[in-house]
């Protein structure tokens, strides 16, 4: 399986900064209205220093994309700033979503102990959620997200955890995940930024976050 041909454009692909529900342990998986927390706004700064150091004396003119949740479109208008892009442009699509969750969504960890299953060392979910999505229902919303993009400019991509991972391995042309029959690319603390350039994978700034919460 090959990379998907970018036209020579760069996609900078990030997660969110951590929100109040990353802090609580819960699971928030498509919920729109999750806002960042002091630490996710810290982790968002970061993510655009480290891309306005990466461009350095580059101007290029930037697509903003995100998924259409609250915590993503925090972290890009911040990291817009960085780079001097007009977060006004942003596109938002649903499909950029994260792993939808179902009945779960919301649920604390804790109260879930004995049902939902963890790839600890995968930072993955084993367990579908009653009404959820696995990950191969992500990969066929991100194909679809994927064949309708020109790559006409250079782009900052902000989504999720779990999504953003099945994102990079479509546009690496990973092979799918023995055990979850999905492209997945591996796991970025939060706050980490890499780039994607004709199915070529660069890894930008590694952030001080923690590993995948949906």
């Amino acid at each position: 399986m090959s990379g998907i041909d970018t036209k020579g454009k760069r996609l900078f692909i990030a997660r969110h900064g951590e929100t109040i529900f990353n802090l609580a342990g819960r699971l928030q998986g498509d919920h729109v209205h999750t806002p960042l927390t002091r630490t996710g706004f810290a982790q968002a700064d970061e993510m655009g220093k480290a891309l306005a150091r990466h461009l350095a004396t580059e101007q290029p003119e930037l697509d903003l994309i995100a998924s259409n949740t609250d915590r993503a479109l925090q972290t890009l208008s911040v990291v817009a700033e960085h780079v001097g892009a007009d977060w006004h442009q942003a596109r938002s699509d649903e499909r950029l979503r994260e792993i939808d969750m179902g009945e779960w969504g919301g649920a604390w960890y804790r109260d879930l102990a004995g049902q939902l299953e963890i790839d600890e060392t995968e930072r993955l979910f084993v367990t579908v959620a009653p009404g959820g999505e696995d990950y191969r229902a992500i990969a066929r919303r991100l194909e679809h997200w994927l064949a309708e993009q020109e790559f006409a400019r250079d782009a900052v991509l902000i989504s999720h955890g779990m999504t953003s991972r099945v994102l990079r391995g479509l546009l690496v042309g990973a092979d799918p995940h023995p055990r979850f029959d999905a492209p997945i690319a591996e796991g970025l603390p939060q706050g980490s930024i890499v780039q994607i350039r004709d199915g070529i994978e660069d890894v930008i700034h590694i952030g001080g976050g923690e590993g995948e919460k949906a």
